[in-house]
């Protein structure tokens, strides 16, 4: 696996693209010298958290025969203050799903991604309480 990043502008606005030509834009905060022009690193761990999770949930859910119309994941994180570095404390991780789904199914294929499958999971959980739920039709959200 490789990425390439490269400068974009003279301060620290980066753009990283990897061997198939795909590209994500990052910045840092304007206290840093950054401008606002894309995610902050930090926001970029959270983003493969959750898109990590993702691709092991909804493969499981497709595999069992399950219909899904919609599919969102929203993740919140706490960082250490004051400290250099300042790490993620505590993730959380909610999955909101619509369609004809079996509960019992959503909280497998979780526990599975998050428990077993899942390597930014694994990753980030040396330093970091991750926890996670999931709402299904707009009903109400439900622990794992």
């Amino acid at each position: 696996m490789q990425i390439q990043i490269h400068r974009k502008n003279k301060l620290v606005h980066l753009e990283a693209t990897n061997k198939d030509g795909h590209v994500v834009s990052i910045d840092g905060s304007e206290e840093i010298g950054g401008e606002n022009l894309g995610f902050r690193p930090m926001q970029m761990l959270l983003v493969a958290l959750g898109s990590c999770a993702s691709m092991d949930i909804l493969s499981i859910l497709q595999k069992q025969k399950q219909r899904i119309d919609d599919y969102s994941v929203f993740v919140e994180a706490q960082r250490e203050e004051g400290v250099i570095p300042s790490l993620f404390t505590n993730i959380h991780v909610r999955f909101e799903f619509a369609g004809e789904i079996d509960a019992n199914k959503i909280e497998r294929a979780v526990r599975l991604s998050m428990d077993t499958y899942c390597s930014v999971t694994k990753t980030l959980e040396k330093t970091a309480t991750i926890t996670s739920s999931y709402i299904l039709n707009n009903n109400e959200e439900q622990s794992i």
